[in-house]
């Protein structure tokens, strides 16, 4: 049976047709489940936009993805005998629960930082020579208190994962990031505090 020949799409189709879609689909046939895809797709973003208004067309495209990631992977639990659209809705909601956790996970400790200045606004401190030697960075690096220095040599200078870092030095992950983030404040007045230009 052809998704095709079985259902001509006019002005959309109904939720009747999005199931006979899916069972076609389950039985291996590839062009109804593109179809099916395609229909859906339409949907889910009118409804993560009406539920999420919110949120950037880039973030509604990942929940969008996230939705019919599950849907893909699910698909067999799909019962033919039932409506589709509640079936796909369940899936939805759950995605969109866990997009709101993550985005209060991230929007909590994240920073936003468009408007900042990309560089310096300091006419000497644009300049593409290294304006701060390896020794004047040793010596800043050393003068910081040990969690800072351990926190940078591993993370910054070794290149160390989080994870890796607090295996060697016994620190946890949060106190490595707290660690690492005062050093580069400390260091970036340090060598700044070394290069203001004399007047």
């Amino acid at each position: 049976m052809n998704a095709q020949s079985s259902l001509k799409r006019i002005d959309g189709i109904s939720d009747d047709d999005l199931a006979v879609l899916m069972k076609i689909a389950q039985a291996g046939d590839t062009e109804a489940y593109t179809q099916l895809l395609q229909e859906v797709t339409i949907r889910l973003r009118r409804i993560v936009r009406r539920c999420r208004s919110f949120l950037t067309n880039e973030d509604i495209e990942d929940l969008v993805q996230d939705i019919l990631l599950s849907l893909h992977s699910v698909r067999a639990t799909y019962d033919p005998r039932r409506p589709f659209m509640p079936w796909l809705l369940a899936i939805t909601r759950n995605r969109l629960a866990d997009g709101a956790r993550r985005y209060a996970r991230t929007s909590i400790r994240e920073v936003q930082t468009d408007c900042l200045d990309v560089t310096f606004a300091r006419e000497h401190a644009n300049k593409t020579e290294d304006v701060f030697g390896k020794e004047e960075l040793k010596n800043a690096i050393d003068g910081l208190p040990a969690a800072q220095r351990t926190a940078v040599e591993m993370l910054k200078l070794r290149e160390m994962s989080l994870k890796e870092a607090s295996a060697v030095s016994g620190m946890s992950i949060g106190a490595l990031k707290v660690a690492t983030h005062r050093a580069m404040i400390a260091l970036r007045k340090m060598l700044m505090k070394t290069h203001e230009p004399k007047y």
